[in-house]
């Protein structure tokens, strides 16, 4: 089954759930809130790592149930992160999720060598998105984690974000690889790299995807501005996939979605044993409870 949009994307992880997830540093009113959604609606219980008597203090200011939810008392975040990545080794939990705790902390935790969860070389952001007028789900990476992608890491981007719409019903992504303009010049280093790994994935280095590049956003998501620019193949106008050129770009184009065209946005890191959710301090719950479930479906396999 294709997912279409995000309520099929609900729909999808309460049949799959619920799932473990567990949370570093998890004392914060919106981190608790979004788990008593995420158990009220059958997707997931929750390991909720960090003070517990200010986890306990902020469900009963904000009348917020624990129901459904193990509390490990762990006040310091690093140390918190830490038993998030051990209980995933264990088999305890089957997502992390980082709580109040910066970004490259979390990711440091589940990167160690020793302790860590890392699978593949490279951990990548995919971000899914649902953009009113646009008739399917739109795959956004990276625009969270790889800062300036190598052309081998947007290899590895390409395919993580591949494999992902794969396990959302996509049999063969449409990849865009996106530059300021479809045309190659020696001046934009970004359009080169675009069409070097649109060759490169046809001769196989990409598998169960067709990738073409470069090209600009409105020609890889509308058939008109394709037409108009005589850009043709079978991704121009159609991409279920565009992959950025560094995390800026990705991360201007997300937050553009949801705040100026009022979409609505689930993203997560993948690469290692488990889903990580690394959602900002200022998303909405509506985008923690979209990401969880993107995380759930991803993991029940």
């Amino acid at each position: 089954m294709t997912i279409n949009n995000f309520a099929e994307l609900i729909a999808a992880a309460q049949a799959v759930g619920p799932k473990r997830i567990a949370v570093a540093a998890a004392g914060d009113p919106s981190i608790l809130t979004s788990a008593a959604e995420l158990y009220e609606l059958g997707i997931a219980t929750a390991h909720l790592i960090g003070d517990q008597a200010a986890i306990e203090n902020i469900a009963r200011r904000e009348g917020l149930s624990l129901e459904g939810m193990t509390i490990i008392h762990e006040p310091d975040p690093k140390t918190a992160a830490r038993q998030v990545m051990a209980l995933i080794r264990a088999g305890e939990a089957d997502v992390a999720v980082k709580g109040q705790i910066k970004t490259d902390q979390f990711l440091a935790a589940a990167l160690d060598r020793t302790a860590g969860i890392r699978e593949k070389s490279l951990l990548t952001h995919v971000g899914m998105f649902e953009i009113p007028g646009y008739d399917r789900i739109l795959y956004i990476s990276d625009g969270g984690v790889v800062l300036y992608p190598t052309i081998y890491q947007k290899l590895t981007i390409i395919q993580n974000a591949v494999e992902v719409a794969h396990k959302f019903g996509l049999k063969e992504p449409r990849v865009a690889i996106l530059a300021a303009s479809e045309a190659v010049h020696p001046k934009m280093p970004v359009s080169i790299e675009a069409l070097a790994l649109a060759r490169m994935a046809e001769q196989g280095w990409v598998e169960g995807a067709i990738v073409d590049g470069p090209m600009p956003l409105d020609v890889a998501v509308r058939p008109e501005a394709a037409r108009l620019k005589g850009v043709g193949g079978p991704v121009a106008g159609q991409a279920d996939i565009v992959i950025v050129p560094g995390v800026e770009a990705g991360n201007t184009a997300a937050k553009a979605i949801q705040y100026l065209a009022h979409g609505k946005m689930a993203g997560l890191v993948v690469g290692a044993r488990v889903p990580i959710i690394i959602n900002s301090r200022a998303d909405t719950p509506e985008t923690r409870l979209y990401s969880t479930a993107m995380a759930v479906v991803l993991a029940a396999d």
